[in-house]
């Protein structure tokens, strides 16, 4: 499905690109969105530091992976563009961050109903 403005233009909104706005227009991936902003490489290889972004364009070869709204090692190509996304680019040195872990409650804390205070 084709969406246009009243002027017959496709509506353009857009998406946060390492903290800079980035066009799209409806039905754009990710990955079409920064192509079409001139922006062709988000990560770099471990080893030799190459820059890699989209290369097949269908999801097979995960060299445009960055991160959608804190989801890490999205496929750009394969991520529908959205308005207000934050899309960060890829350090695959960075570590990934630990979940957050609930401590179990503090055993004075816990009551038990036999104890009555009366």
């Amino acid at each position: 499905m084709n969406r246009t403005s009243a002027d017959g233009a496709p509506p353009v909104t857009s998406l946060d690109f390492d903290g800079t706005p980035v066009p799209f227009t409806p039905g754009q991936t990710v990955g079409a969105a920064l192509a079409d902003a001139g922006i062709v490489s988000w990560r770099t290889t471990r080893r030799d530091r190459a820059p890699r972004g989209l290369f097949c364009g269908i999801g097979v070869c995960f060299d445009c992976l960055v991160t959608v709204d804190g989801a890490r090692s999205q496929r750009a190509c394969l991520v529908e563009a959205c308005e207000g996304q934050d899309v960060r680019s890829s350090d695959p040195d960075e570590p990934l961050p630990l979940p957050a872990q609930e401590l179990p409650p503090h055993p004075e804390s816990q009551t038990h109903p036999e104890e009555s205070h009366g």
